[in-house]
């Protein structure tokens, strides 16, 4: 996020007489306290595309800063994980699907306790699936390693296609796993 937008978000959190700006598990800004009639003139002031914080979907994608910002850094999480939001955010599927790209093994972003989890080691990335947090929280499990960031991107497609093809309504990625197996989401990555 860029001083400007920050700037912009506290003048428009004035002028609809927010109550404050929250910084969201997800790494979000959220604006509490808007009136419901005017989240549409919100978000045309702020000229983006409204975000998807609830829902049957891919909520926002959690990256760290990676070789961009951060000198532990092993892979360019931003860049990747600004490249999956483009695609995914907001995408429809059977459940709601959190994802976060972790530049290196510190995993600031904790995609091992992500539906899908990328992170990041000096031989490329690391592909986890399956981890959430909440009532019942569960570590991802490793699907696929030592990939480049195209080849990665490349799996997060097939995983996430597979899960749109095999995922009951309401079912997490972890769930589904319980069900079917990790070997139909191994079997769909490397195909």
């Amino acid at each position: 996020m860029t001083p400007a937008l920050l700037r912009k978000l506290a003048d428009i959190a004035e002028k609809y007489q927010a109550e404050a700006l929250k910084i969201t598990g997800a790494t979000q800004v959220a604006i509490v306290g808007i009136k419901e009639e005017d989240i549409d003139k919100v978000w045309t002031d702020l000229d983006l595309q409204p975000g998807r914080a609830v829902g049957l979907c891919i909520r926002s994608i959690r990256p760290c800063p990676g070789t961009t910002f951060c000198k532990f850094g092993q892979q360019d999480a931003l860049g990747v994980g600004l490249n999956l939001d483009t695609v995914y955010h907001g995408m429809e599927l059977p459940g709601k699907c959190k994802m976060a790209v972790s530049g290196c093994q510190i995993n600031c972003p904790d995609s091992s306790v992500r539906d899908i989890g990328l992170i990041g080691k000096p031989n490329g990335w690391t592909l986890l699936i399956g981890g959430n947090v909440g009532a019942e929280p569960r570590i991802a499990q490793e699907l696929v390693t030592g990939l480049n960031d195209l080849q990665v991107l490349e799996a997060v497609e097939r995983g996430v296609q597979c899960y749109k093809q095999n995922g009951k309504k309401g079912e997490r990625i972890g769930k589904m796993i319980d069900r079917m197996g990790l070997n139909l989401f191994k079997n769909a990555v490397s195909s």
